[in-house]
């Protein structure tokens, strides 16, 4: 193992112990003396995702993670719940035990996980995942989704205080309303 701070090709062991994400190590480098840890994970079966268009890639979770941190940008989400998340999805598919899995699979899977993590990035993931044509498809899967019975979590703390107060979910949404302001001449 090379070190980060000095690239040092040797470091020690100073503890090992085994954790959700597989066997943290931490290590000490013989040159510089810093320490730094390890994670270790076993490495799977590599696992197929199949594109709309018929293409094959191999599952990334960096990719996934990326379009969970777009959706959840400038949100209360912090980065240990996006990677539960990855992780969870990731296990998942992993689980299934097919060598493939269809790309919408995994959208349907992170637009669950967000449903319950922080509605304002579910909706954002489903904007662009989905890729509506109006404002009646969007508003559409957003009620579709308020009414969707939620499934239950396993992260602790995971749950997000409403949006709305109850009383605003009783009563029937309001029609979006999208106002053009008027150009500006051009000066001369």
């Amino acid at each position: 193992m090379r070190c980060p701070f000095c690239a040092y090709h040797d470091t020690k062991v100073t503890d090992s112990r085994e954790s959700e994400d597989g066997i943290r190590r931490r290590r000490e480098c013989l040159s510089c003396g810093r320490r730094f840890t390890t994670y270790e994970r076993v490495q799977s079966a590599h696992l197929m995702v199949v594109k709309k268009d018929g293409r094959r890639e191999e599952f990334s979770r960096e990719k996934v993670r990326a379009g969970i941190r777009r959706s959840c940008a400038k949100l209360p989400v912090g980065a240990a719940e996006i990677e539960a998340i990855v992780d969870d999805i990731e296990a998942t598919l992993l689980a299934r035990g097919t060598p493939e899995v269809p790309a919408t699979e995994i959208g349907d899977l992170v637009m669950d996980s967000l449903r319950e993590l922080n509605y304002a990035a579910y909706v954002r993931f489903a904007s662009h995942y989905k890729d509506f044509v109006n404002l009646d498809e969007l508003q559409a899967e957003i009620e579709r989704a308020r009414t969707a019975p939620r499934r239950p979590t396993r992260r602790a703390g995971a749950a997000q205080p409403p949006l709305l107060p109850p009383a605003a979910l009783d009563s029937p949404p309001s029609p979006i309303r999208i106002e053009q302001r008027p150009r500006r001449a051009a000066q001369r």
